[in-house]
């Protein structure tokens, strides 16, 4: 250029700029070439077009120049944004806010995403100098005279909100949400379809990482953002841009709540492998290292497949990761897979679990020389706690100093995590601090640390909005944390505090369904000036949820401050007159115990079971010797009873009583009688997990003795004493109307029977037989001054959706199924078949019964008293469940596919002790008096017994079943015609 004239020399400067621009876009060849080809044009040009006598020129070089050395992917990153920093700035020297408004406003935007990625200096100052720069363009293109233009810069402050370290997290994302949300209203779909992707996307972003309001309904918001976002980055129009948002898509489903958690890392996986498609090493190599890190995340914490394989597949991609992310050219890049790596060294299985732990350590360490706590709190707060749960484990070193080097280590994170700023990284380091305590053997720190962790669970528990649809966010909120009440449990039997003990027991147990009684039943409960106080906080606590949920409160912050204010004012006003839930307090529900009543309360953790003993004669609960009960010794005869079941019922029936005499040796059932005092003669049983599917009032003891014998006054079951305490406010004295639904599918020999006897008992009854018992009957039929609801049909109980199971009604099975598969409508059964849903009663339409006179429902079909023993939520999800909730008293339920002629002997019979109220007061007692009466009957005394029925048509068919018998034999001895039959409630 020096060899030629200016104004020659100028002419070839504008063809090689425009080159440069050209090819600097150009989307075919080797993209890192392209853009070195650029900036070489540029800095040939630069010589040229000079600031002195060619300033606009020079200026727009100075701009193409960052931009080029902004994408730059050849050299070291950091050095390029520098660069591209510099350029931007000498870019205004010319472009000033006055006399150039447009090229400012760009150049500052572009500064503002330079800043935003920079890696030298401090982040925090980085992105404000960022948020600077946005807002300075904002004062030039306002909404009013530049739309497009004001929306685009919103979009781009909202980005940056969502990243921002000063100031409150919480707030920062409120303020992105709302610049992005705002930037909306401009790009439309219709107008801007590439731009309002952009904005969605970005808002999924906001909401992913959003600590207000309730965290599963934001990654469902954030879910959904993603989701609109990929309808218009398609892979044919937007390649690159489509794989940003599978990328974020599958941060979420990584993370998501709700849904199953294997079937949603699962979806993330999918979508990492998708978004790898496009952003290979070669070609987007940062965009590639990021993918294969979070990848690695999810392999780490994948369900399925083997989990050393999971492992080795998540070290294999943090080393991929590792391969771009490098110390020297992405520093920050390289310590977040650096920790990563550590976290999967410490979750290996295969190799030397002592190598593993030691380079997990090694690798905490490195990345701390890089994360200083005053340039990135988070960080350095997040590998404080990963140190401390590798020094929590270590076998190198002696276990108490490793311990004592873990708990420092966790108070150092928690100087960062505090409750209000970070409060799920609160809870976790709260969580493992206590339990290290806990190994330590410091059981006050450990209840501390515990204590505090739950404070913050029930904040959650307080932001999901009851009747919002979103009560499943509840259950698995204490599935997630299920452990911490295990451990609580634990930690205050160390202590010797029984009281709180059981306290900590019944908060984990049932609490859904409890709460959702007590909103039910509040009128019943509560005097009428409290219910109208409850109201109004329940009606302002949801309103303000709704804004704060939906991003429309004016002061989130300040919003949520209130509402906890609210929810205390709630639960406290609640607690003074039926303490409860969270508030459950152990003394006011002993002082309600009858003087003859019993508890035996199980809880069962990962190694223990433990043994409550609740009597209103004793202060505190009686508690067990925590090793009065081998846990694996009945896991191993749980397991063989419920695989017979499943497998070779023929064989599990013939050996039930053997079975049954083990399982009260291995419960120790005569040692647990023997602490209870004699004048109890009423046992309540509280099951937990798979005890609930177990007959344990039909366990026998010693010298030929029964449970039945022990407490002539009545064995029941309650889900827990919280339901327990509930079920007693419920007087339901009148019995004398029942409704009843009759053998709907027409194929049950003595069904007919059995309700046409029990209907003589009652002064009124609707029957809805056979064929007319559908689903749209009973929608139809008003049961609200129902006593009684008699159900003689088949059941169908799902293991693995139980609010599908369902009572079967009449025209609900299907001879084929639908060509399109629909499991929301239509379930396939195990012995063949289709159950169409919608004409079933399925668990969920169970909840929508009104039956609040109901004193009784008895649920005469098989496996109706089954739960869903395998979530660890401690949830009591199964049918009785549903009944409870829609207003019964009590539930009878089946534990087993129950024998039709003599489930009709044992129903007849437990309607008639019913109708003796100075014999039978409870139903718990008028059932195992039928049950007693059936175990021990002979063939002449039921012939006696049929002979004093009065319909002439159920005398007849009776006793031509019994005439084949002989004389002395008790027909019905074995557990299985008589044990199936279980009393839950009053």
């Amino acid at each position: 250029m020096l060899e030629v004239s200016p104004r020659k020399a100028q002419g070839i400067a504008s063809v090689i700029g425009y080159f440069s621009n050209l090819i600097q876009l150009f989307p075919m060849g080797d993209r890192a070439i392209n853009l070195e080809i650029a900036i070489t044009g540029y800095k040939i040009i630069d010589t040229v077009l000079t600031y002195e006598t060619f300033p606009k020129q020079w200026a727009e070089i100075q701009y193409n120049l960052g931009l080029s050395y902004y994408n730059r992917l050849h050299a070291e990153r950091a050095k390029n944004l520098e660069a591209a920093i510099e350029c931007y700035f000498n870019a205004l020297k010319v472009y000033t806010r006055s006399s150039f408004p447009q090229e400012w406003v760009d150049t500052q935007n572009n500064l503002s995403a330079a800043y935003r990625k920079r890696i030298r200096g401090r982040k925090a100052e980085n992105l404000e100098a960022a948020i600077c720069c946005l807002q300075a363009a904002l004062e030039v293109r306002t909404r009013e005279i530049f739309p497009h233009e004001w929306a685009y810069l919103q979009t781009n402050l909202g980005t940056v909100y969502s990243f921002r370290i000063h100031g409150e997290k919480a707030e920062n994302l409120e303020v992105a949400i709302r610049c992005l949300e705002s930037a909306l209203e401009v790009r439309t779909r219709e107008a801007l379809p590439q731009q309002w992707a952009e904005t969605k996307n970005n808002l999924g972003i906001a909401y992913y990482q959003r600590i207000l309001g309730e965290r599963a309904e934001n990654l469902e918001v954030a879910i959904r953002y993603y989701e609109a976002a990929l309808e218009v980055r398609t892979c044919s129009e937007l390649p690159i841009e489509r794989a940003q948002t599978q990328l974020n898509l599958a941060n979420a489903y990584s993370e998501r709540i709700r849904g199953k958690k294997a079937d949603n890392l699962e979806e993330a996986i999918i979508f990492y492998k998708a978004a790898l498609m496009i952003r290979t090493i070669n070609a987007f190599s940062e965009e590639y290292a990021i993918i294969e890190n979070n990848l690695g995340c999810v392999y780490c914490d994948r369900i399925h497949g083997k989990k050393s394989d999971n492992v080795e597949a998540a070290i294999s991609c943090f080393q991929a990761a590792l391969k771009v992310r490098t110390l020297e050219k992405f520093p920050l890049e390289w310590a977040e897979t650096k920790n990563n790596l550590g976290t999967a060294y410490d979750e290996r299985i295969l190799e030397k679990r002592t190598n593993n732990l030691e380079l997990a350590i090694r690798c905490y360490k490195d990345v701390l020389k890089i994360y200083a706590r005053s340039d990135l709190p988070f960080d350095w707060g997040k590998t404080q706690h990963n140190l401390g749960n590798v020094y929590s484990e270590r076998i190198v070193g002696e276990n108490r100093k490793n311990l004592k080097t873990a708990i420092r280590h966790y108070k150092a994170a928690l100087q960062v995590f505090t409750r209000f700023a970070f409060p799920q990284n609160y809870l976790l380091t709260k969580f493992s601090l206590g339990r290290a305590y806990q190994e330590g053997q410091n059981f006050q720190d450990s209840y501390t640390a515990f204590t505090d962790a739950f404070d913050i669970i029930e904040f959650w528990r307080g932001e999901i909005i009851s009747g919002s649809g979103t009560e499943g966010d509840k259950q698995k909120l204490a599935e997630e944390w299920n452990e911490l009440y295990q451990r609580m449990v634990a930690v205050c039997l160390e202590l010797e505090n029984y009281t709180q003990t059981i306290e900590y027991v019944e908060r984990s147990k049932t609490r859904n369904l409890v709460e959702l009684i007590l909103t039910r039943d509040r009128h019943t409960i509560f005097p009428a000036e409290v219910v109208a106080q409850l109201d109004r906080l329940r009606d302002e606590i949801a309103s303000g949820q709704y804004e704060l949920q939906n991003a429309t409160a004016q002061d989130p912050t300040a919003l949520a401050q209130h509402l906890q204010q609210l929810r205390q004012q709630r639960n406290e006003l609640q607690d003074r007159y039926l303490p409860i839930g969270s508030g459950f307090q152990f003394e006011p529900f002993r002082a309600t115990l009858s003087h003859r009543s019993a508890i035996v309360e199980f809880y069962i953790t990962t190694d223990r079971l433990f043994v409550f003993i609740i009597t209103n004669q004793t202060q505190q609960p009686i508690v067990l010797p925590l090793d009065f009960i081998n846990p694996n010794k009945l896991a191993n005869w749980a397991n063989s009873y419920l695989k017979a079941y499943s497998n070779k019922k023929s064989h599990w029936q013939r050996r039930l009583t053997t079975r049954l005499h083990l399982l009260a040796k291995i419960l120790h059932v005569d040692e647990i009688i023997e602490q209870i005092p004699t004048e109890c003669d009423q046992l309540i049983l509280i099951p937990h997990r798979y005890l609930h599917l177990l007959p344990l009032h039909a366990l026998p003891l010693t010298e030929d003795s029964s449970l039945f014998d022990r407490f002539p006054g009545g064995v029941s079951y309650a889900p827990s004493c919280q339901l327990q305490q509930l079920a007693q406010t419920r007087q339901r004295p009148e019995f004398t109307h029942l409704f009843a639904v009759q053998n709907p599918t027409g194929d049950l020999s003595y069904t007919d029977l059995e309700v046409e006897t029990i209907q003589s008992y009652f002064n009124t009854s609707n029957l809805l037989k056979q064929k007319i018992a559908t689903k749209e009957a009973i929608d139809n039929t008003s049961l609200s001054n129902v006593h009684c609801a008699h159900f003689s049909c088949h059941a169908y109980f799902n293991e693995s959706e139980s609010r599908k199971s369902a009572l079967i009604l009449a025209n609900a099975e299907l001879n084929s199924a639908p060509t399109q598969s629909d499991p929301e409508n239509y379930l396939s059964l195990k012995k063949g078949g289709v159950l169409d849903l919608n004409k079933c009663l399925t668990l969920d339409g169970i909840f929508t019964l009104n039956l609040e006179q109901c004193r009784l429902v008895t649920l005469s079909a098989c496996e109706t008293g089954l739960i869903d023993f395998q979530n660890t939520s401690d949830e009591y999800i199964g049918l009785p469940s549903g009944f409870l909730y829609a207003g019964a008293s009590n539930v009878v339920s089946s534990l087993w596919t129950v024998n039709d002629i003599s489930t009709a002997f044992l129903m007849i019979k437990f309607y008639q002790n019913l109708q003796d109220f100075q014999t039978s007061p409870t139903i718990a007692l008028a059932l195992n008096k039928a049950q007693i009466w059936l175990r021990d009957a002979t063939k002449k005394e039921l012939h006696g017994w049929i002979n004093e029925l009065p319909d002439p048509v159920s005398r007849r068919e009776l006793l031509n079943w019994i005439r084949p018998i002989k004389a002395e034999t008790k027909p019905f001895e074995s557990p299985h015609y008589w044990a199936a039959f279980c009393a839950i409630g009053q």
